[in-house]
């Protein structure tokens, strides 16, 4: 039996919630899937977060790891397809680390790729009508430090990635757009569906501009 591991996030900066553990959890809670499913919801903390997911990975030998996150602002899903190498919080995180320019795994490559199927999981995702695209940048904070550290802690074979969500509607301390927190839980169960039954990327559009 395959195994898939599904990290979300606590909340962040004292917001009460963050749609991403929300979500890793009700995906869990609900879970009949063919794959034996892990859920966790990581610290906002640089050292905590990538240590906790290191512990993960070596315990469980997840054949799929999906980390899930919170991108503010934004209003449709996003599929990431680059890590970067890069440390460099505009803010501090919750245990009041705030990291510039600094290797998330000192001696690593600039960057590294999603080993997960992203366009293939993105149209998966829209073609049940829910907005969702790839993306080329994960940030620099803590939700790419967490991407980084799980393309480097994988061996060879396993599909990992990140996937950030909007604010669930209602959430959103701003009030801005976002999407119904049962349609970030479906997106989610779509992108682990997709991954355990998908090799390779179709090839389709998903390149940027900018």
């Amino acid at each position: 039996m395959s195994t898939v591991l599904l990290t979300g996030f606590e909340p962040f900066g004292g917001d009460a919630v963050n749609p991403s553990g929300d979500a890793v959890r009700r995906v869990g809670a609900s879970w009949h899937g063919p794959a034996e499913l892990v859920v966790e919801v990581l610290p906002v903390t640089f050292a905590g977060a990538s240590a906790r997911l290191r512990e993960l990975i070596a315990a469980h030998r997840p054949d799929v790891v999906i980390a899930v996150g919170l991108a503010g602002g934004s209003d449709r899903i996003r599929v990431e397809r680059i890590a970067v190498n890069l440390a460099d919080a505009r803010i501090p995180d919750n245990a009041g680390a705030q990291p510039i320019d600094e290797e998330s795994v000192p001696g690593a490559p600039l960057a590294r790729e999603a080993t997960l199927p992203v366009k293939t999981i993105a149209a998966a995702i829209r073609a049940v009508g829910i907005p969702a695209e790839v993306s080329h940048s994960a940030g620099t904070f803590v939700c790419n430090h967490v991407f980084f550290t799980a393309l480097d802690a994988v061996p060879a074979g396993v599909a990992a990635g990140f996937v950030h969500v909007p604010w669930a509607d209602g959430q959103d301390p701003e009030d801005s757009s976002g999407l119904p927190l049962d349609d970030i839980v479906r997106a989610l169960e779509i992108a682990i569906d997709t991954a355990l039954t998908t090799e390779t990327n179709t090839p389709l559009v998903g390149g940027a501009l900018d």
